[in-house]
């Protein structure tokens, strides 16, 4: 099965073509500009140096959250188009499992992490044993405090991953003595992991028309106008 995966979710931009488990190409950015000025050209990139052309696709993954809602929507919107285009499935993939599976191999539990900004962060745990990789919690936003909260019950080695992960550790190191933070190779978003992903998942793939992003909070623009819409209210009532 030849996929193609995205990952747009936040700062990096990512492309892979991967053969089921096999990546046959990858790249990735962290630049300046915008996932909409950076994902074509270096898609079109990774399926030239790989041979393979996007008709010998056979599932389209992305994550679809948590994550920027700009940049989701960027990515959904390209997998959506292609996979419309080609009559082909995709596939939305947590933005934290992807994450997780940048540790794919080690032994404990990995803790994904993405900062949401205000003391916050999206998070999400998984246990890895014996190369079994286990879901444990769902995604969820919690303060940083309620997710030291949830890592003070594992006995087990720590580790975080993703944006938020230094954030965490420094914040929650004293606490809890079993904590680790991934090495920068692995603590972003790689689109290899969305792929991998896929692959494991490839039986719940979906239309392009089915293919939503996943929030998790509502996004700032929608936030503050119900805020400034409650405090009208409470001058109104008060």
């Amino acid at each position: 099965m030849n996929i193609l995966a995205l990952d747009t979710s936040a700062k990096t931009t990512s492309v892979c073509i991967a053969s089921d488990e096999q990546i046959l190409s990858e790249f990735s950015v962290i630049a300046t500009q915008t996932h909409s000025q950076t994902l074509m050209p270096m898609l079109q990139s990774a399926v030239q140096s790989c041979g393979i052309s996007l008709k010998e696709i056979d599932l389209y993954a992305v994550s679809n959250g948590p994550g920027s809602f700009t940049g989701l929507r960027i990515g959904i919107g390209a997998i959506k188009g292609m996979a419309m285009g080609a009559q082909k499935p995709c596939i939305g993939i947590s933005t934290l499992e992807a994450l997780a599976q940048n540790l794919y191999g080690m032994h404990g539990i990995i803790c994904a992490v993405m900062d949401a900004r205000c003391n916050q962060v999206y998070t999400a745990s998984f246990t890895m044993k014996n190369g079994v990789f286990t879901r444990i919690t769902a995604d969820e936003a919690l303060s940083v405090d309620e997710l030291g909260g949830v890592l003070r019950g594992y006995i087990e080695p720590i580790v975080l991953v993703g944006d938020g992960a230094e954030l965490c550790y420094e914040q929650l190191k004293e606490r809890i003595p079993n904590i680790q933070i991934a090495a920068p190779a692995n603590r972003y978003q790689r689109a290899s992991s969305v792929a991998a992903c896929a692959w494991r998942h490839a039986s719940e793939a979906v239309s392009a028309a089915d293919l939503l992003p996943l929030y998790l909070r509502l996004p700032q623009a929608e936030r503050e106008r119900l805020a400034r819409q409650q405090e009208k209210e409470a001058v109104f009532n008060g």
